[in-house]
């Protein structure tokens, strides 16, 4: 078992990785000190330093109350031997932990034993995502095993594309472009929201990203990287983060995060992750599996110095 303290960012995105069939088991105690436990797909992860994941439940759901009370839950990547628990978890009106072999975890949240791989939270955030509650967590503990996850559908990645009926579009919204770009802009709706609230801008958003991202660089080699996309900030924006606490410039132009920063950075992005699992909520799991690795291989395609860890 890996603490927080000990957490190594490779290790935790090797754990994460373990997610590719999208069955989980969710676990917390309620108040009256009754086990809480369901199968949920919407299992995603938000950051990995601090390392912060998060899932959706839908507002209702019997269980609901129990996890917006809990101080802690933890989230079971099932191996491929556990269907039946599956199944178990996801069914009502029965005792879903019934001959299930458990351990315990902070606040005695019950864990399960043998799972693909399991990440113990402490709960962070909670925010409205239509009709559902996303929760997003601090991993405080993980561990993996080198079982094989629970396949979603056995064997079906040779057969991920299937016609889906889609409507023809016009000539130029049929443009990969076009497309990609609506919808990260559709995406992003949510987190210009956040930001209005804030009183801050999408590209001071991609500014205090990029710091988090490559910490201790010098703000002209930020910059640089921000001219990429064109979103380049002016002198307005920069001053206000710093005025507002949210970076620091040292007298070697070295730009960080304060902490006020980070945990900005951190809201900002859960409110952008959960986003995104809202607007995966109607897509099913093949559809979700091959869109990515489609993009990914996209990527690989179109920038061959991509990292590796992109395109896998």
């Amino acid at each position: 078992m890996s603490t927080a303290g000990e957490f190594d960012s490779g290790s935790f995105r090797k754990a994460l990785g373990s997610f590719t069939t999208g069955v989980t088991v969710v676990t917390t105690k309620a108040e009256d000190g009754t086990d809480i436990g369901l199968t949920a797909n919407s299992f995603n992860s938000v950051s990995l330093d601090p390392p912060m994941v998060l899932w959706s439940l839908g507002k209702t759901s019997a269980s609901l109350s129990a996890f917006e009370n809990a101080e802690h839950f933890a989230v079971h990547i099932l191996a491929e031997d556990q269907q039946s628990l599956s199944g178990q978890f996801a069914t009502k009106g029965i005792d879903k932990f019934s001959g299930v072999e458990l351990e315990r975890g902070p606040s005695e949240i019950p864990l399960l034993k043998k799972s693909a791989a399991r990440f113990v939270c402490k709960s962070e955030f909670k925010y409205e995502g239509g009709d559902h509650i996303i929760f997003v967590g601090r991993v405080i503990e993980f561990d993996q095993s080198e079982v094989a996850p629970l396949l979603f559908h056995s064997g079906q990645y040779a057969q991920l594309s299937k016609k889906q009926g889609v409507e023809e579009a016009e000539f130029g919204q049929d443009f990969l472009g076009y497309l990609l770009a609506r919808c990260y802009q559709q995406l992003l709706v949510p987190l210009k929201k956040e930001l209005t609230a804030r009183g801050l801008n999408i590209v001071q958003y991609y500014l205090v990203t990029l710091v988090a991202q490559f910490e201790g660089k010098t703000l002209e080699q930020i910059m640089d990287v921000l001219a990429l996309g064109d979103t380049v900030p002016s002198a307005v924006d920069i001053d206000q983060l710093k005025a507002n606490g949210i970076i620091a410039i040292d007298n070697t132009s070295r730009v960080t995060l304060t902490d006020s920063g980070q945990q900005l950075n951190m809201e900002l992005a859960s409110v952008f992750k959960a986003a995104e699992a809202d607007a995966e909520n109607d897509l099913s799991y093949d559809q979700r599996q091959n869109l990515k690795l489609t993009l990914r291989q996209l990527i690989k395609t179109t920038d061959p110095g991509a990292p590796k860890s992109w395109v896998k």
